[in-house]
């Protein structure tokens, strides 16, 4: 998968961008929830599971898009995908470049936008339930 993301600067601008809710919305793509959670899992270890649905809501909403029941934020996905940013990271160095590590994700089955589906049925992923909270996969576990 090709990104315009190719450098950590572009991942700074990405993760401080969604904080501060000026990034571009064009920008806020599969590869850009990526580098916003590899940035958050290096800048903010302790927090960064928990801080990313907020900061995933309060964009939404600053950018026109409403959280609801059938669209907006989803708390199975972006869990799932913080878990596999955080196991992305896990298996490079400490200072090993963000950039590089996005690159690794895409290039891995997550790097398809489509690739919860591979462990959730789309009834159970795209269920209400599922969009308000964590959901286990019910066609098989996740691999990290």
């Amino acid at each position: 998968m090709t990104t315009l993301i190719s450098s950590d600067a572009d991942i700074d601008r990405i993760g401080l961008g969604v904080i501060d809710k000026t990034l571009p919305k064009a920008e806020w793509t599969h590869a850009g929830h990526f580098a916003a959670a590899l940035w958050l899992w290096r800048s903010r270890p302790a927090s960064a599971l928990g801080d990313m649905p907020d900061l995933i809501r309060a964009y939404n909403l600053a950018t026109g898009v409403e959280n609801t029941d059938t669209g907006g934020y989803h708390e199975t996905i972006t869990l799932a995908s913080m878990r596999a940013a955080r196991a992305e990271l896990s298996r490079r160095p400490a200072d090993a470049p963000l950039h590089e590590a996005l690159d690794g994700l895409l290039a891995s089955e997550f790097g398809r936008s489509d690739w919860p589906l591979a462990y959730w049925s789309k009834p159970v992923l795209f269920s209400v339930e599922a969009r308000r909270a964590w959901v286990e996969p019910d066609l098989r576990a996740l691999p990290f």
